[in-house]
């Protein structure tokens, strides 16, 4: 593998995002402590606890799951859609780059974003309620592991795009409301056992649960069904992206 090529693309991309410091870094922190503010006092005045946490730490792994999940998609998307947009991603082809080079260097700068702003998002939830990381390894692989995933999405989301309208549609329309109904404000059992069945079959739940078991050491799924969504979720991503490359979809002039 050529590091070097790889160094290249990655610090571009890094790049990019410091070129763009207000809506890359400020702008996600600043939404999710809007986030953190509206419901912990709406709801928290009404909830003082759930399963003997208090509701504004309850939401905290939620949240930053939701910015890490949304910002994961929506950098690596934008960062390999762009090239494609004004024509430079052939001469990235024509180069004596492989692949999957180009993939880990796109991937690993939307990934590396994503877990800073997390970590960000944790600091600043850290100023409003006292929080505590049971399992800290744990919680940094999840982060690390969901961030590197969703990336992974985002770069597949990159391609298949036709227009800057259609980088939004998935996190828009589909990774952001499963995660507000995947448990980011609230714990299943407190949901009627129709929903509770039904809301298992959203995979954002798995990730949430795991990222707050993390935390706490309490989750709405088992440790095992969260890690096993979120390889199968890697493990998919890695096998379209392969695929991608190998047929040129959306790829070839």
């Amino acid at each position: 593998m050529n590091l070097k090529a790889v160094r290249t693309l990655y610090l571009a991309e890094l790049a990019r995002t410091k070129r763009t410091m207000l809506q890359s870094i400020v702008s996600p922190v600043i939404s999710t402590s809007l986030y953190f503010v509206v419901f912990g006092a709406a709801i928290g005045t009404r909830i003082s606890e759930v399963a003997g946490v208090s509701y504004g730490a309850f939401i905290v792994p939620g949240l930053i799951m939701l910015m890490l999940l949304t910002q994961s998609v929506a950098t690596a998307s934008f960062g390999i859609f762009f090239p494609r947009f004004s024509g430079s991603i052939y001469e990235l082809l024509s180069a004596p780059v492989s692949y999957a080079e180009i993939v880990i260097g796109y991937v690993g700068a939307a990934a590396t974003k994503a877990v800073a702003l997390g970590l960000i998002a944790l600091a600043t939830a850290s100023l409003f309620v006292p929080l505590e990381i049971a399992h800290p390894l744990w919680m940094l692989f999840f982060l690390v592991l969901t961030a590197i995933t969703f990336s992974l999405l985002g770069f597949i989301i990159g391609i298949w795009a036709d227009g800057f309208e259609q980088l939004q549609l998935v996190p828009l329309l589909i990774i952001t409301p499963l995660t507000f109904l995947g448990g980011t404000f609230y714990a299943l059992e407190m949901l009627p056992p129709f929903w509770q069945a039904v809301t298992l079959f959203n995979p954002v739940v798995y990730l949430v649960s795991g990222f707050r078991w993390s935390f706490y050491g309490i989750g709405d799924v088992s440790l095992a069904a969260s890690l096993t969504m979120i390889g199968a979720f890697l493990v998919a991503g890695i096998a379209l992206v392969n695929w991608i490359f190998r047929s040129g979809y959306r790829l070839k002039p």
